[in-house]
């Protein structure tokens, strides 16, 4: 049975008479991104068509998810807004935190006793306000989505940058940070510059060793972490409808890793027998009925071109294997060219770790098709030379893979079978000897593999591929090794070839799980009392941030301008810090402790001006705030790339940083800055980054004149009383000055403003 029914079947009986009238007002065919954006617009029907990249539009997302981590602080937020009950279907997810260390009850035992205090508390709130939650152990939020409620025409809006998997369900869903969830949460619209659109076309069929993540990496490479930014991706052609839902779900994941605002595909085939496995037929019958109206029109798919932003193509009968890597996600290598790209490079050859699994790449289809590799170890009579992991997605996968002896496939190769959680790809991973800080490489099937990011090791080279290209890896222990052509040597000295993977789509008996997680809220929660322990360190009742003055900021000290690559990561580890998430004061501890200092290319070191001496970031702003001193925050390109936590945006706006100044931002966290009442500013001549210095000190000449469109000016004074001025962009609406006027999007909302 469907979660939410009539609330699909009520956006299926609008959309094709607001689509058509959204095809009369542009005047042309639409893409699949303009049906369902013009579908979900606040004000209903379509009245004008609106500028890509150039209009911000309100909208009304379908619904709502949260994971853990980030639930905690978008809770804390809605209880602040004061209002009775979420006003679209919501949930949370217990994921994020589980650390992985043994084996999966092992650890998820442990994660109940550590974190009991933050899953009572999420359980409770979800309890009260009427949200469904998912208990630790159900699964990986953007699994438990895709698996329950992504459906083909929706929108929905999730506190995690990874939300966009449910695109592979023809879903327009798109990361933000906890504010924007509370805005939908509290039956506000929520608000986005309408985007740019991007079409890949994809021609020919994938077979052998190419699978759908070898897509996104190969798209990877080309567009660049940024090269999505503002933009939706539209998947399309033979080879989309040829491909699996799950296949499309790992390409849209990873989508996030290119800065798009989301990516998605058109109904088809694929999605009907996902949605048919996985006990939802009432939805595919639903949309079988509009099934027009749930892809893109015929003349946008024959001409491109004429309708896309930018176009392309991949034919996927010539796609090779790749492995991107390391430390960013878009070094993209084909398999073939691995060996060769390593030695130049110095990179180690050895693998420690073959990881598979995470939101990324759990599917059925991608278990079977690593277990058929992994009953080829003792087919062959090989031996497994690195260690090697699963983490399945959901308590649905882990259920149905065991009752069809995939686990006991991996057992026999020796390898670790970990919690139904995110695990190593956020840092949740104690792997023993990281602390030494070894140079060595993994690969795995994740998303992410940004320094620090699995393990906590800087030294450890992290590359990407998919879950088939992993266990081959793994099985081979060589980063060189090139399975379409290289052949191993077995344990009686013999050459021997991996086949070819092969696996099921989907389970031939169905999806199976005596317990799936969850826990449904109470019909009246306004007797469930939710209690915040004073002295607990995991959860704080928030305050409201102060209003702005109405005055410029002056006599702001220079905090740190950050050199280079400076994502999420780096302003708001997750890892162990994770545990503080709920508790501002106590998280803010970490902000931008990971971010390299420009003046002495340090982490966690910067200069105090007020004494002249160097100490850790947090340490310093908090030494400002207390003098009231305002601050600022300097960084390069793609600033805040990553995850969408707005743990990084509101430690700052906590510890007294009035503006992060940089030369362009990621979209998810420019936002947040916006909502949480910071300035988010970006510098209308990139070289006057190099113009700042360590001991400036900086005033606004003109923020009592803010206005949209408007750049602001900064006068830098230099220690010997030279001066620079500089101009700032920002992209800042009426709506959004708005935000910054009462302190945050949160204050407006709580003084019932909007």
């Amino acid at each position: 049975m469907a979660f939410d029914i009539e609330m699909i079947k009520k956006v299926y009986e609008n959309m094709p008479a607001r689509v058509d009238k959204a095809r009369e007002i542009v005047g042309r065919p639409l893409t699949l991104t303009e049906k369902i954006l013009y579908n979900h617009l606040w004000d209903g029907n379509p009245t004008k068509a609106f500028g890509r990249g150039i209009d911000y539009v309100d909208f009304a997302p379908d619904r709502v998810a949260c994971q853990d981590a980030t639930a905690q602080m978008a809770l804390l937020q809605f209880m602040h807004a004061g209002k009775s009950k979420v006003a679209v279907p919501t949930t949370v997810h217990c994921d994020h935190l589980i650390q992985a260390k043994i084996d999966a009850a092992t650890d998820l035992a442990r994660a109940k006793t550590q974190s009991n205090e933050v899953f009572d508390f999420l359980s409770s709130v979800s309890n009260k306000y009427g949200i469904g939650f998912w208990k630790p152990g159900a699964g990986i939020i953007h699994q438990v989505v895709l698996e329950n409620y992504a459906f083909p025409g929706g929108m929905m809006i999730g506190t995690d940058s990874h939300t966009v998997n449910a695109g592979g369900l023809g879903m327009v869903a798109i990361g933000v940070g906890g504010a924007d969830a509370v805005d939908v949460m509290s039956g506000m619209a929520w608000e986005l510059k309408f985007p740019k659109l991007i079409g890949v076309k994809l021609t020919g069929k994938l077979s052998g060793w190419t699978a759908p993540k070898d897509v996104i990496l190969k798209v990877a490479g080309i567009l660049t972490v940024k090269g999505g930014t503002g933009a939706i991706v539209e998947y399309f052609g033979e080879g989309a409808t040829a491909m699996s839902c799950t296949g499309k779900g790992t390409i849209c994941n990873m989508g996030a890793e290119i800065g798009a605002t989301t990516s998605t595909f058109g109904y088809d085939d694929s999605m009907s027998r996902y949605l048919r496995s996985t006990n939802r037929a009432e939805v595919a019958d639903a949309a079988d009925k509009i099934a027009s109206y749930l892809t893109g029109d015929p003349e946008v798919y024959a001409d491109p071109h004429t309708y896309f932003d930018q176009v392309i193509e991949i034919n996927l009968s010539e796609l090779e294997p790749h492995l991107n890597g390391p430390f960013t996600p878009d070094l993209a290598t084909p398999i073939s060219k691995m060996k060769e790209e390593a030695i130049k490079n110095n990179w180690p050859l050895q693998i420690q770790v073959g990881l598979i699994g995470s939101c990324t790449n759990s599917s059925y289809e991608d278990i079977s098709r690593a277990a058929s590799l992994a009953r080829q170890v003792a087919d062959k009579n090989l031996k497994t030379k690195a260690e090697f992991t699963i983490t399945p997605g959901s308590e649905v996968v882990r259920s149905t893979i065991e009752r069809d002896g995939f686990i006991e496939t991996f057992n026999k190769i020796n390898a670790t079978v970990f919690a139904n959680a995110c695990g190593p790809c956020i840092g949740m991973w104690d792997r023993e000897g990281a602390e030494k800080e070894e140079r060595n490489t993994i690969v795995h099937s994740f998303n992410r593999n940004f320094s620090k990011r699995a393990d906590g090791n800087p030294n450890t080279l992290a590359f990407v591929g998919s879950p088939e290209l992993v266990t081959a890896l793994a099985i081979a222990g060589d980063l060189g090794f090139n399975p379409l052509t290289d052949k191993l040597i077995n344990e009686d000295g013999e050459e021997v070839m991996l086949d070819e993977p092969t696996g099921d789509e989907l389970p031939a008996k169905g999806f199976y799980a005596e317990d799936p997680g969850f826990q449904a809220p109470a019909q009246d929660g306004s007797g469930v009392q939710v209690v915040v322990n004073p002295a607990s360190d995991r959860l704080q009742l928030l305050a409201p941030f102060d209003p702005w003055d109405g005055k410029d900021i002056t006599g702001a000290k220079l905090l740190i301008k950050a050199f280079g690559k400076c994502t999420t990561d780096h302003i708001s580890m997750a890892g162990p810090w994770l545990r503080f998430r709920g508790h501002l004061d106590n998280i803010s501890n970490n902000m931008l402790i990971g971010a390299v200092n420009a003046y002495n290319q340090k982490t966690n070191s910067v200069k105090n001006q007020l004494t002249g001496q160097y100490d850790a970031v947090p340490a310093v702003a908090r030494a400002y705030k207390a003098a009231g001193v305002p601050s600022i925050v300097v960084g390069d390109h793609n600033y805040g790339e990553g995850s969408s936590r707005e743990h990084a945006a509101m430690e700052p706006r906590f510890l007294g940083v009035k503006a992060v100044l940089v030369k362009s931002f990621a979209r998810i966290h420019e936002t947040n800055l916006k909502k949480q009442g910071l300035l988010g500013l970006t510098f209308a001549n990139e070289t006057d980054y190099d113009k700042i210095q360590e001991d400036d000190t900086i005033n606004f000449l003109d923020l009592t004149e803010f206005a949209p469109g408007k750049p602001l000016t900064l006068e830098f004074v230099h220690a010997n009383g030279t001066k620079d001025i500089i101009l700032a962009n920002h992209t800042y609406n009426e709506g959004q000055i708005g935000w910054f006027i009462a302190g945050s999007a949160l204050n407006l909302i709580a003084a019932g403003k909007v």
